[in-house]
């Protein structure tokens, strides 16, 4: 079984790192939740790396939850979809959480409270369906890596170069401080994201080794990932927790002691990456036709009087998730949080 296998591997490690105060446990101790819909959703045209989507709708247009309301511009880029129905009322730039502090081009949508659905494609069984098949459903639902790049997931699932892929990983590393929507995704989605690397594994046409990376920091998640993998190929890879193990080019090395050239690529030595919200993310997109929507995220921070993770549309502004979590203003507390117009990328 993937459990049994996984205790025979040895992950290596790589030359630096550093061991910040975790700061996990005070966003651990209750199970994903959610908040009441915003009245607005800012929601940025730009949320993923390569070019800005181009608007499909107008100011004053009727949006349903899950249409498509900007396209991809070109291969290096992704579709916007509706987190909820309502109104278009505005498109234009607006505040982001960003660290340049810029506008980005953005569609407001004021939200009727409905939540009405467009009509999705699902798909009950993907092996009816090619790779290339496959890998339009994902672009079409504007899936990104959830991981922090934002790079559009299809044009990495079909590296190009003619490169040989023999290893896929799973990024459940999750190392910097204070952010734990990964751990708790493992611990409460651990089925979709297996099942969600079923789908990568099979657009990869079945890549010799699976493996999926976990820090020993995440022991309950570890065991959702193992009880989910069950006797599937998949390994669940155990490794000390140590910052930045999360990035792509140092989980590679811990996982496979391959070193990825400087200017390269983790397809140039046969390794395709993906994190564990994203194959989730593909889980949804594939079998239920769900586009990139909402994400887990965690709120956390001394000023808050609640602390924990949410899954949330994008687009909702960060004033309003922290009212919902009980903010106050303290000698100590660092920051402003009466920017109205700070919306929620799909990017943390």
């Amino acid at each position: 079984m993937a459990s049994e296998k996984a205790r025979e591997l040895r992950p290596n490690d790589f030359h630096g790192g550093v061991h910040p105060p975790e700061n996990k446990q005070q966003s651990t101790g209750e199970p994903i939740g959610s908040i009441p819909l915003s009245e607005d959703l800012i929601v940025p045209l730009l949320q993923h790396s390569g070019a800005t989507a181009l608007p499909l709708v107008k100011l004053g247009d009727d949006v349903l939850k899950g249409q498509k309301i900007a396209e991809a511009d070109g291969l290096i880029s992704s579709p916007v979809h509706a987190p909820s129905s309502g109104k278009v009322v505005a498109i234009e730039p607006c505040a982001v959480p960003h660290p340049s502090g810029l506008a980005e081009d953005s569609i407001v949508i004021r939200t009727d409270g409905e939540e009405h659905w467009c009509e999705l494609q699902p798909c009950e069984d993907y092996t009816q369906l090619s790779p290339v098949e496959l890998l339009e459903k994902i672009r079409d639902c504007g899936i990104a890596g959830m991981g922090g790049a934002g790079f559009p997931t299809a044009v990495k699932l079909d590296p190009h170069g003619g490169a040989e892929i023999d290893t896929l990983i799973i990024n459940g590393t999750e190392c910097e401080p204070y952010i734990t929507a990964d751990d708790m995704l493992m611990r409460e989605r651990a089925e979709e994201i297996i099942a969600g690397i079923g789908i990568i594994s099979y657009i990869l046409d079945e890549p010799e080794r699976v493996l999926i990376g976990i820090e020993d920091n995440k022991p309950q998640a570890i065991a959702a990932m193992r009880e989910a993998a069950g006797d599937t190929r998949f390994d669940i890879v155990v490794f000390p927790t140590k910052y930045p193990s999360g990035g792509e080019k140092q989980l590679i090395q811990i996982l496979t002691g391959r070193e990825v050239p400087n200017q390269g690529l983790p397809a140039n030595v046969g390794i395709v990456c993906q994190n564990v919200g994203t194959a989730r993310a593909i889980y949804r997109a594939v079998r239920y036709g769900e586009p990139l929507i909402s994400r887990v995220t965690t709120v956390v921070g001394q000023a808050l009087e609640r602390q924990r993770n949410i899954d949330v549309p994008i687009g909702t502004p960060i004033h309003h998730i922290l009212k919902h979590h009980g903010i106050h203003r303290r000698p100590d507390a660092k920051g402003d949080y009466r920017r109205s117009h700070d919306g929620l990328h799909h990017r943390r």
